[in-house]
């Protein structure tokens, strides 16, 4: 229930439900509860809280591969907790979590994790700007499921629309969102596309926005609750200074012109008018006290 309440937008209802089992006997339960816990306070801005959970996650790593005894498979388990923890804040991995990508050390988490993790080696390659590497381990990974995993597939179909908006093939980028989108709306699982949206370069804005204005609204609300907490994690523990003062479209234009798209790609994929992109640069420049676009890069994400 508490991982429905995360990947439902519902953080307050997660955190609720996973905090009684951050101190559970069970240690793959307590890490999945920390994992969960963790992210769930991002997004209601209890940045104190997030870090505890961060650190029972580390705490529960290292004792885990110190004890000779521990079993594999919860030795995997903690390696792929921690790995995710750092990745999606997009923190520096630690050198003995590396392993936690090697294919024996996959086949040793259930089913369900194991393509979480594929997602996590996806979106670790896009931030590492291997966007083919990033697409093959999405195609791969949806490939050999045995059976549908929605969350996973959420996720990873996700990682491919940012991998192909960084390679400009926004058409292929669309595609891949509203596959997305298809497994998400029935069950509300929409947490995942305010967690990406400054990644997906106003990818949502051009395809949701018009089809959806409801739910667009909510992951708008999702993507200023969850960014202001991450970032507050991020900025601080990197030094990189991700612009915490834009409106979602001026970041999502900024994002595109950081990375070379001109006014009229951005007016045409974003479905608006040329004057409307360069009056939201206008914007953008001025908050944040940049003359020229290739100035930008030092405030958006990767």
């Amino acid at each position: 229930m508490g991982e429905y309440y995360y990947f439902s937008g519902r953080p307050e209802e997660a955190a609720k439900e996973m905090e009684p089992y951050l101190t559970s006997q069970d240690t793959a339960l307590r890490l999945s509860a920390c994992l969960v816990y963790a992210y769930a306070n991002l997004a209601t801005d209890h940045i104190r809280l997030a870090r505890h959970a961060l650190t029972e996650m580390e705490k529960t790593f290292t004792d885990i591969h110190a004890d000779e005894d521990a079993p594999p498979e919860l030795k995997e388990m903690s390696a792929f907790v921690s790995t995710t923890a750092a990745v999606l804040l997009h923190l520096p991995i630690k050198n003995d979590r590396d392993r936690a990508f090697e294919p024996a050390s996959l086949m040793l988490l259930p089913p369900g994790l194991r393509f979480f993790s594929c997602y996590v080696q996806a979106h670790y390659a896009y931030l590492q700007g291997e966007y083919g590497k990033s697409l093959g381990i999405v195609e791969t990974a949806l490939a050999f499921q045995p059976q549908l995993y929605p969350i996973p597939s959420i996720y990873l179909r996700l990682v491919a629309a940012m991998d192909y908006m960084a390679l400009k093939n926004s058409e292929k980028a669309k595609e891949q969102l509203l596959l997305a989108w298809e497994l998400a709306r029935p069950d509300g699982l929409i947490e995942a596309f305010g967690e990406h949206h400054g990644l997906l370069g106003g990818l949502l804005e051009a395809t949701l926005k018009k089809d959806y204005p409801e739910d667009f609204k909510r992951i708008i609300s999702i993507t200023y609750s969850f960014s202001g907490g991450w970032r507050k994690v991020h900025n601080p523990d990197t030094g990189h200074d991700v612009a915490d003062n834009l409106t979602t479209t001026e970041f999502a234009i900024a994002m595109l012109a950081a990375r070379g798209w001109t006014y009229q790609e951005i007016s045409t994929h974003m479905g608006s008018t040329v004057n409307t992109v360069k009056a939201h640069m206008k914007s953008v420049m001025s908050k944040l006290g940049v003359e020229q676009k290739s100035d930008l890069k030092k405030y958006m994400l990767k």
